[in-house]
């Protein structure tokens, strides 16, 4: 196609060539072509579409644009002669953008005639002759603003705003005038969220009240505090936090949603969505958990709960204006969470005796010990028996987060075996009580629930071998006035026998000992005698030990105990016997 100029240009070279022609006709000329350059420069007609969109702002309005990346966006907006001054706000809702403000001042205004409505009037100035002076210029990706006079000579003035990182957006405000345009919430002198108290899982903020609610509190009602938090980073404003939660909610439009999901913030339902821009947003969901949002009304102090232990949040309290659509944002913080509580890990060594109690009474309590066996085969033998007659206690050993085995602990000896790894976790757990009397009092002033020793077994592939029974027989032909004879079953091992002896008192009279007691508990003094056993045949595994140095007529406690090498000493039951007092 031809230009305008092109057509010209052909039209004067045909007239050239054309042979003289009478006067009447070349005023027909001079004044049909008049009309058809007029008619050539005039905009386009209705249905033409401007090469450039044009994009006005509108003075006390929120504009919302679009920056693709790469691409320069401009932006257009005239003053009212009477504006000595402006404020213009840019605000990013992503990463770092370029823009500058400019004023246009023409050397000769436009024609002046019937603009189309699709035909841009800037996109027309922008084509004739003028000088340009740049105002302003900022990088970044917080809130700008140019704040100050306006130009004296300015016909128009150009906004260019530009994203190299990717695409994004931001909005725009225009204010004319010296004076604060009263549409955004006012920060306090100190704009900063303070930390009150930090938990595991919940977090206390505070911050100064804004003036914008504290200098009208007729319109309280109209302004809204919010939290924002999440385990990225801080935004710097509204539209950042707005955009961040847009992305994340594209990026899980795949996802099933949760049965049951409700909206927890039905402010934001409202308005908050759409405060840019058109377009109809859902709110955001409970099921995010990289972004919520607490808003509660005109109250300075928050808590936020349900936070993960041992996390480092990111807070942002932002002032909004409902009436107005309008926010600022307070300078935000991060915590971090404190760690969940560990419980304590003992570590047991080789061959100790260990006392276990519960002390926290009338509540579920548990403990945690760790065992590493001596030599190669890695093995071992742990014992373990209960203190309390009425308590219910559960013994659990794993290894390498693999449980190994699961039982009750009783009054009763409970042998476990120990074998094939590094490491063994232990642990013991009381799950209820039908006494107030939970654990027995030992020797020193100790409560003990539970009896443990665990110790390395270099040649053993399995526990020890226990006697067929536990009880002690007297005989009363063998019985004297000095001496009794008393008779246990023993094993096939070669293991040591204690017998300890006591005149009955009146702690006999009442319940009877805890069966966890054991040689530890005793006097030197009443030990009288101990002694090897061993016999390869269980059913004639039988010892006797007669017991000399006694009074006549005067009732004994005996009691047997099976020392060994490994676990705990077994304690028979004990035997009360009577010397003869008349021999």
């Amino acid at each position: 196609m031809f230009s305008d100029a092109d057509v010209v240009t052909l039209k004067d070279q045909r007239l050239s060539e054309m042979a003289p022609v009478p006067m009447s006709w070349c005023l027909f000329t001079l004044v049909c072509g008049s009309w058809w350059l007029q008619v050539h420069l005039a905009p386009a007609p209705e249905n033409e579409v401007p090469l450039r969109p044009t994009t006005w702002v509108q003075e006390g309005k929120i504009t919302p644009i679009t920056l693709p990346k790469g691409r320069t966006r401009r932006l257009y907006f005239t003053l009212k002669k009477k504006a000595s001054a402006m404020s213009v706000t840019v605000s990013p809702c992503g990463p770092t953008i370029e823009w500058s403000l400019s004023a246009r001042t023409l050397k000769d205004k436009p024609f002046k005639m019937q603009w189309s409505t699709k035909k841009s009037s800037p996109e027309v100035w922008w084509q004739g002759p003028g000088t340009e002076e740049k105002m302003h210029s900022f990088t970044g990706h917080t809130d700008d603003a140019y704040r100050g006079p306006s130009h004296p000579h300015a016909s128009i003035y150009i906004m260019r705003l530009r994203s190299k990182l990717q695409n994004t957006r931001a909005t725009v405000y225009l204010h004319e005038g010296p004076e604060p345009s009263g549409t955004f919430p006012m920060l306090p002198a100190d704009p900063r969220v303070h930390t009150l108290g930090v938990g595991m899982t919940s977090v206390t903020l505070s911050w100064v009240p804004s003036a914008s609610i504290t200098s009208h509190t007729h319109t309280q009602k109209s302004y809204n505090y919010c939290v924002f938090v999440n385990s990225q980073q801080n935004y710097p404003n509204l539209c950042a936090a707005r955009e961040s939660r847009r992305k994340e909610k594209d990026q899980g439009q795949g996802k099933k949603a949760k049965k049951g999901e409700e909206t927890v913030w039905p402010m934001l339902n409202e308005w908050w969505w759409q405060q840019w821009d058109s377009e109809a947003h859902s709110p955001p969901s409970t099921s995010s958990d990289d972004l919520h949002c607490v808003c509660q009304g005109t109250e300075n102090v928050c808590t936020i709960s349900e936070l993960l232990p041992d996390t480092q949040y990111y807070f942002d309290v932002f002032v909004i204006d409902r009436t107005n659509r309008t926010s600022v944002a307070y300078w935000g913080t991060f915590v971090r969470t404190h760690e969940e509580a560990q419980a304590a890990i003992t570590t047991l060594r080789e061959g100790e005796l260990r006392w276990v109690s519960f002390n926290d009474r009338g509540s579920k309590s548990e403990q945690f010990f760790t065992f590493r066996p001596r030599g190669l085969q890695q093995s071992g033998l742990l014992t373990l028996q209960s203190c309390g007659r009425d308590e219910k206690i559960k013994v659990t050993v794993s290894s390498k987060s693999q449980i190994l085995t699961s039982q009750a602990v009783t009054g009763d000896l409970v042998h476990i075996w120990l074998n094939g790894s590094p490491s063994y976790l232990i642990h013991l757990e009381r799950e209820g009580t039908t006494s107030s009397h939970m654990s027995t009092a030992l020797p020193g002033g100790l409560m003990a629930s539970v009896k443990m020793q665990v110790s390395s077994a270099y040649h053993r592939r399995g526990v020890p071998s226990l006697p067929t029974t536990l009880q002690i027989k007297s005989f009363n032909r063998l019985r004297g006035c000095n001496s009794v004879t008393l008779a246990w079953m023993g094993t096939e091992e070669r293991s040591l026998y204690c017998v300890y002896r006591r005149k009955v008192g009146l702690l006999d009279k009442k319940a009877p000992t805890a069966p966890c007691l054991g040689p530890e508990s005793r006097s030197d003094t009443e030990r009288v005698l101990c002694k090897y056993f061993q016999e390869l045949n269980p059913q004639r595994a039988v010892t006797t030990a007669v017991i000399g140095g006694l009074e006549p007529g005067v009732a004994y406690v005996f009691d047997v105990y099976l020392m060994r090498r490994w676990g705990i000493p077994i304690k028979y039951a004990s035997k009360v016997v009577k010397t003869r007092k008349e021999c």
